[in-house]
């Protein structure tokens, strides 16, 4: 668990850097548990998309879904989710009423030439002048949770709360002969071991390092000042029945009320 001086020194971290990792987080026990989980999720659903998985997938999303996993399996996501480690980690960078997004799981494609590329991730919603205004005024946050280790991460520091320069635009949006899998100079690597926690922002420029055994649960949750509960598939949250077997399940009752608010 964190304490308060903790916290506050993550927080401080954050916000400059857009980022911190906190080794050894998790126990054995706990990733053991985590990646029964996970695993069975993740082989269901290649079997379902076994195309996209072989030519192109990196990723899939909606690990809390009600297609792949049971009830029971949802639940141990939901509750490792909110768990004390998560949420005093959710709440260093959102202190108060931080909402759920969605979660995703990060793998090596199967294609060998597929190399991995910078980006933010305000880069698929909006065009250029949109993502300068998401860098400043957005606020969603990854938790990854590598699950054996792995490469880890490449990040720009900084870049949460700042603008491209020349050479970071050209090679994220591949001009004037630059590719997304090209160097940046101001790129620092974030080794990651299972049990350890990143967490960092989704609008800061980064890449996942493809390679060794690479299978990594992301948390993402996001500011309830931003503007982001039509995002949230209702698939992903749990039902009401659900909140009742969640030891703490603030993170999805203030997504919840979100999008009761958007309704009416």
């Amino acid at each position: 668990m964190l304490k308060l001086e903790q916290r506050s020194q993550l927080n401080s971290e954050y916000d400059e850097q857009g980022y911190f990792v906190i080794r050894n987080y998790f126990s054995a026990a706990e990733i053991s548990a985590l990646r029964e989980v996970v695993l069975k999720f993740h082989e269901a659903w290649k079997e379902d998309n076994i195309q996209f998985y072989r030519s192109e997938a990196f990723n899939s999303s909606v690990i809390t879904g009600i297609d792949y996993l049971e009830c029971d399996d949802r639940l141990t996501l939901f509750n490792f989710i909110s768990s004390k480690k998560m949420m005093d980690a959710v709440e260093s960078v959102i202190p108060a009423n931080a909402a759920f997004m969605n979660t995703q799981l990060f793998f090596n494609p199967v294609n060998p030439k597929q190399k991995d590329f910078w980006h933010r991730d305000c880069q698929y919603d909006y065009e250029v002048e949109q993502q300068k205004i998401a860098v400043q005024e957005t606020q969603v946050v990854h938790l990854r949770v590598p699950l054996f280790d792995e490469r880890g991460m490449e990040l720009v520091p900084g870049t949460h709360k700042r603008w491209d320069n020349e050479e970071e635009f050209y090679v994220r949006q591949e001009i004037n002969g630059k590719e997304s899998s090209d160097s940046l100079s101001a790129g620092k690597i974030i080794n990651l071991a299972a049990g350890d926690l990143l967490v960092f922002s989704a609008d800061m420029i980064h890449r996942g390092l493809y390679g060794m055994d690479r299978l990594a649960l992301d948390i993402l949750v996001f500011d309830p000042d931003g503007d982001f509960a039509d995002y949230v598939d209702d698939e992903c949250l749990p039902s009401i029945e659900m909140l009742d077997k969640i030891a703490d399940p603030r993170l999805f009752k203030s997504t919840l009320d979100l999008k009761a608010q958007c309704c009416v």
